[in-house]
């Protein structure tokens, strides 16, 4: 009896998703992983753990992350709060924020040594996720695909548009500017990680030794991409065709 009420309690959060999660088996999964995640951490071991996690978030949809009771893009620290709302099909283009139908646009899934934050694309084709250990840091994946697994990644990203996923990196030692200080990423002149979604490739931008990006950020012009040295700058340092 205690089991089938533990299982009864559980189940009641995805009472608002039922309708959805009959049409999608990895929902289902993601959510009795994501609810259950010492139980599969303890059974499968670290890595085996991460890899399934990473298959599985690499299917997954907006839905399916709401529905398994991720923090999203208006509230990361809580489950989707409007699931009458987000849990209904989308009848035009997808926001970046709900409360809205089909989800919000990004997701975050913390454990007592891990914090994922799974990013997806305006059209919901890609996702990027970044996944971060204490003990290993910040790692990135792209359509189930590892990226710049030589860089030291800062634990927040962006997509640009459709194709394009950006996130901050540490930047090079022997930068004439170059020091350190207390933060995700500890160098204060960084470097920029831009994954094309389209290609599946990845490079990596560092600045140059006239060059001071302390917070570099990537826009799209047209086909080029805009490098600039921190937010607050109107000219790029870089420009990328």
């Amino acid at each position: 009896m205690r089991k089938r009420n533990e299982g009864t309690r559980r189940w009641h959060h995805a009472e608002p998703w039922r309708d959805w999660l009959r049409r999608s088996p990895v929902g289902v999964e993601l959510f009795t992983r994501s609810h259950e995640a010492r139980d599969y951490l303890e059974l499968l071991g670290e890595e085996a753990y991460r890899a399934q996690a990473l298959a599985l978030l690499s299917r997954a949809r907006r839905r399916d992350c709401a529905a398994a009771g991720l923090g999203c893009s208006r509230r990361l620290d809580r489950s989707c709060q409007a699931p009458e709302v987000c849990a209904a099909d989308p009848a035009g283009p997808l926001t970046a924020r709900g409360p809205a139908p089909g989800g919000c646009d990004s997701y975050w899934w913390s454990t007592d040594a891990r914090t994922v934050t799974v990013y997806f694309t305006a059209d919901d084709r890609h996702r990027a996720i970044l996944w971060y250990e204490r003990q290993e840091g910040v790692r990135l994946w792209v359509d189930g695909t590892a990226a710049g697994a030589d860089q030291t990644l800062d634990t927040y990203g962006r997509w640009l548009d459709d194709r394009f996923f950006v996130v901050g990196c540490e930047g090079p030692q022997d930068h004439p500017a170059q020091e350190y200080t207390m933060g995700s990423l500890v160098s204060t002149i960084q470097s920029v990680l831009v994954h094309d979604a389209g290609s599946g490739t990845t490079r990596v931008f560092e600045p140059g030794p006239d060059e001071r990006w302390t917070d570099p950020t990537v826009r799209r012009r047209d086909n080029q991409l805009l490098i600039f040295a921190d937010r607050q700058k109107e000219t790029p340092d870089r420009v990328i065709s």
